[in-house]
């Protein structure tokens, strides 16, 4: 249907993490709305039908909306109405873990009444049909956050994290580039510089990016950058990064670094779905 969503209803105890799931949701490029009230829902629903942005969202529900509470399943049906994809997710620590977290955050439980501890356990008992519809249940008690939105991602995008690279050359002598996860100084190879007709042109001139990549230096850079890479890219995709900015600097940012980051571009495109370039200190 041309105006099905897909639709993460994010529920669960208070402290297991549900605003960081929002934020991890909300990078995977969902409309993320959190502590949205039940009574809502049907306005939402219905003005989502044409437009595109909506289409895909995560709404955060919890145990602080009687409606919620009382009527699970029928918002739950109401959700999945129209056909839409939903995927009811819950969030799930142990007693002591939800007790460490609060008294670390110093932040009071919307049930504490008398105490943090019995605020959990009433809330255990009010969301206890909710957790029984959920598809998911994730335990955060051992997650980092980086390991719950590790989780979060891999259900939003269907078990595939997206890992966007970029590659920033740039010139030593104005600064290396404060977002860069990685730092590469390619100023031991060749330098154009020093060739007066090939001085006026940059990396991105083919002339230049022969006399650079076609030097003994630069083959042997590249027979160890690539595998490392190739090792790197995977194991910050696991740990749940989303960006990885990877900087290649020479002295002026204007024929090394250039050339190498288009070369290392192309190389990389066939292992890895979204690359993005910057040539900073280009002219």
């Amino acid at each position: 249907m041309p105006n099905t969503k897909k639709i993460i209803l994010l529920t669960g105890m208070s402290g297991a993490g549900k605003t960081t799931a929002v934020k991890a949701l909300e990078e995977a490029g969902f409309y993320c709305i959190d502590n949205i009230p039940s009574f809502l829902l049907p306005q939402l629903l219905d003005d989502a039908k044409n437009r595109p942005e909506l289409a895909r969202m995560a709404l955060g529900m919890d145990a602080r909306d009687q409606g919620f509470v009382t009527a699970g399943q029928a918002i739950i049906n109401q959700l999945k109405g129209g056909a839409h994809q939903l995927s009811v997710i819950f969030l799930e620590a142990e007693d002591q873990v939800l007790l460490r977290r609060y008294s670390e955050m110093r932040r009071r439980h919307p049930f504490a009444s008398p105490s943090v501890r019995a605020g959990i356990q009433a809330e255990r008992l009010l969301l206890a049909k909710i957790k029984g519809l959920a598809d998911l249940v994730i335990d955060t008690s051992r997650l980092t956050p980086h390991g719950l939105r590790s989780e979060m991602l891999k259900d939003a995008d269907g078990g595939q994290q997206i890992l966007q690279v970029g590659l920033v050359s740039f010139g030593f002598k104005h600064g290396p580039p404060q977002e860069a996860d990685i730092l590469f100084d390619v100023r031991f190879l060749p330098n154009p510089y020093f060739v007066a007709e090939l001085r006026p042109l940059t990396g991105i001139d083919q002339a230049v990016a022969n006399y650079v990549l076609e030097s003994v230096q630069a083959k042997q850079f590249l027979e160890h950058l690539l595998p490392l890479l190739h090792f790197l890219i995977p194991q910050y995709q696991q740990e749940g990064k989303t960006y990885l900015t990877i900087g290649i600097g020479c002295t002026g940012g204007q024929h090394r670094s250039v050339a190498m980051a288009e070369h290392l571009r192309q190389l990389l495109h066939e292992t890895t779905d979204t690359i993005f370039i910057t040539h900073r200190d280009l002219a």
